[in-house]
């Protein structure tokens, strides 16, 4: 951070806060502590009678890949409107939420996923601007070495898991980034 966005001092400085336990920037000038915290990322995995609805993405990361339909939550929104907007603007279709299916964290890159179990409104969809393509797709027909995020294959993976079962559960995750060898 090399001004503050408060007050336009140059030179924020990074220190822990006084009755704080980690590293803050915080602007000599006028006092403001400018804290940052993980990106909340809000989705829908969409289900039509025995299929779920994916997305092919159009843009990085990750073009050309498939996911659930998921973006980041806007200031203003519940997490609901988050995810049902991001369904619309990735595959311009319509859901009811039936719940919370998913919470995966990201802490490598500070991102927490929220992806909700919904029902796509009378099987209709089409393709939005961050997609190119949009399909229905049974547990078989999943193109596992396709997906995009390990969010999408876990809130995949625990959905038809949960089918098979008869249940609904609400799942946490977690993924850590491999840590490498420092000998290689």
């Amino acid at each position: 951070m090399n001004y503050c966005s408060h007050c336009g001092a140059p030179g924020p400085v990074l220190e822990v806060p006084q009755g704080d336990n980690r590293p803050r920037f915080i602007c000599k000038s006028c006092d403001t502590i400018h804290y940052s915290n993980p990106n909340i990322v809000a989705g829908c995995l969409p289900v039509w009678e025995d299929k779920v609805l994916l997305c092919r993405r159009a843009i990085a990361p990750q073009e050309g890949y498939w996911n659930v339909p998921s973006g980041y939550l806007e200031n203003g929104e519940t997490v609901e409107e988050g995810a049902i907007r991001e369904v619309w603007e990735e595959a311009e279709a319509r859901v009811t939420i039936r719940g919370v299916h998913s919470l995966y964290s990201l802490p490598q890159i500070n991102q927490i996923y929220i992806h909700f179990l919904a029902d796509l409104t009378d099987g209709k969809y089409g393709i939005g601007p961050e997609s190119s393509e949009t399909q229905l797709f049974s547990e078989a027909e999943i193109p596992w070495e396709e997906i995009a995020f390990t969010s999408s294959v876990f809130t995949l993976k625990k959905f038809f898991a949960d089918r098979e079962e008869g249940r609904h559960n609400t799942h946490l995750g977690v993924y850590h980034h491999p840590k490498k060898d420092p000998s290689k």
